[in-house]
């Protein structure tokens, strides 16, 4: 195969929650700003940049050049919530240049890009989910991956508030990130439900347990993330110190809930790989477990500063690490398979 059929494949086949990558890096710069370790910060606020740019490219071409297989996974049980990672990835970049206060405009754009994406996106594949005449069971229709859902609502809703929070558009903004806020807790309880039956009641192979079940934490802790954001900023409107209390309450259960999850899928973890004997073997769905470790320390700190918990706040400096070493291992898992496929195509007549 020629470099540009292999480059035709890749953007024909492009995994659509390869947006999960820009997500991880951006959770754990954004993890790193927040505790000061602005080196750090800085050269993964540049990687996830980079690859935002390259990926949002390849999305494009492949929706110019191969609509009818991008809708086909758009309306996929299994590869359609990949796609709520645009969102996410796209409101992750807008957060980071805020933080460093470059290019706020650009926030905002990417803000309205993201709300028109989720829109679509969130549409399209619930829609297509309901009416479709043939469905798969739920033991393979679901997976943690339906939680990039939450996970994209909530980024919207964090990057709204922050931006409200600047003087644009002001009140509406702040009501639209709670109603985001509220509405993303609620698809939580609405998927998380289904997939605790899934674990607890059918039977589940360990080839079937991938790191996209991690996303069950993930959306957690970017609940209580997007929460203790609205917390944080409430006085700046009059609706939501009224329903600060509500608003801090909702953020302790997701809170709770989040850091539950944690031993839970480490055991599962442990038997997959440990009892059943599943290899590691980079795939870009690993990117799913590195984005609930850099979530769960940016709202671990968010939510202690929020409710006042300066003891909670411990926490944060042992997960930034953790998160950062996992971070480490896929981006270099994902390097060597980008480089062992060249290397093949390079041997080939």
């Amino acid at each position: 195969m020629s470099s540009e059929g292999r480059w035709r494949e890749l953007v024909a086949g492009l995994f659509p929650g390869y947006f999960a990558m820009v997500m991880s890096t951006g959770i754990v710069a954004i993890a790193a700003f927040r505790l000061d370790y602005h080196a750090i910060s800085t050269a993964l606020f540049w990687i996830s940049l980079v690859a935002y740019g390259v990926l949002a490219a390849m999305t494009l071409l492949r929706l110019l050049l191969y609509p009818a297989r991008l809708f086909a996974d758009l309306v996929d049980h299994g590869r359609g919530p990949g796609f709520f990672t645009l969102v996410a990835a796209t409101c992750l970049v807008g957060i980071q240049l805020l933080l460093r206060e470059t290019f706020a405009p650009a926030a905002s754009a990417l803000w309205c890009l993201g709300f028109v994406v989720w829109l679509l996106v969130g549409y399209a594949f619930f829609g297509a989910a309901a009416i479709k005449s043939e469905k798969p069971p739920i033991e393979t229709g679901i997976n943690g991956a339906w939680l990039l859902a939450v996970v994209s609502t909530q980024s919207l809703s964090i990057l709204g508030t922050l931006l409200a929070a600047r003087g644009v558009c002001g009140q509406p903004l702040f009501f639209v990130s709670l109603c985001l806020f509220l509405l993303g807790a609620m698809m939580y309880l609405w998927i998380s439900g289904m997939i605790v039956y899934r674990l607890l009641f059918l039977k589940i192979a360990a080839l079937a347990l991938t790191p996209p079940y991690w996303i069950s934490m993930g959306a957690a802790a970017i609940t209580t993330l997007a929460g203790a954001t609205l917390a944080l900023n409430a006085q700046a409107a009059p609706f939501l110190v009224e329903l600060s209390g509500f608003i801090k309450g909702m953020t302790a259960l997701y809170w709770a809930t989040c850091t539950w999850w944690i031993p839970l899928l480490l055991i599962l973890g442990v038997w997959r790989h440990g009892r059943m004997g599943v290899p590691f073997a980079y795939d870009p769905q690993y990117w799913g477990m590195v984005f609930p470790l850099g979530m769960y320390t940016v709202c671990t700190l968010q939510f202690s500063r929020a409710l006042g918990l300066d003891f909670v706040a411990s926490l944060c400096g042992g997960f930034l690490f953790l998160a950062l070493a996992a971070w480490s291992i896929v981006f270099t898992g994902m390097l060597l398979s980008l480089t062992a496929g060249c290397r093949t195509e390079a041997r080939s007549p």
